[in-house]
């Protein structure tokens, strides 16, 4: 139990002697940084999901975000350090991440019920299409005795 008091204590002195870091040379703009990581988040998410397609696509997240926002990766950790600092501003920037992604996800479900309806159209009209060519093929197998009769 002491040993546990003893380092909850060290963690605590040690934690208030952290200076708030520098501000970097090139920092990013929270706007942008909240972009940069938002799709971070996004191709870690599809790595998960389909790792084997982003290779075989040649998509490396990492190259790509840093070319996408012509940075380098010690911009981004110099920037991500500055800004997680403060928790306040890095709560904005996440806020803003939860809110991109919170709009793009209800534009995904608009345009998916566009789909769905559309799927759904399809499907009644083929249904329709096979209702009506059951209803030929019945009404001609009942005049085919018919026929058959006439001709003998």
């Amino acid at each position: 139990m002491k040993k546990l008091l003893y380092l909850v204590i060290c963690i605590f002195f040690s934690c208030n002697n952290i200076e708030k870091p520098k501000k970097p040379d090139g920092l990013i703009s929270k706007e942008i940084m909240a972009d940069i990581m938002y799709d971070v988040f996004l191709l870690n998410s599809a790595k998960g999901v389909n790792k084997k397609l982003l290779e075989l696509n040649g998509v490396l997240p990492e190259k790509y975000v840093f070319e996408k926002y012509n940075i380098d990766s010690t911009q981004f950790a110099n920037s991500n350090n500055y800004y997680a600092y403060d928790t306040k501003t890095y709560e904005s920037i996440l806020n803003r991440i939860k809110e991109k992604i919170d709009s793009k996800k209800k534009e995904y479900e608009a345009l998916d019920k566009v789909e769905e309806a559309a799927r759904s159209k399809k499907t009644d009209s083929i249904r329709a299409i096979r209702a009506k060519a059951k209803d030929s093929v019945i009404k001609f197998n009942k005049l085919k005795p018919i026929k058959n009769l006439q001709k003998n």
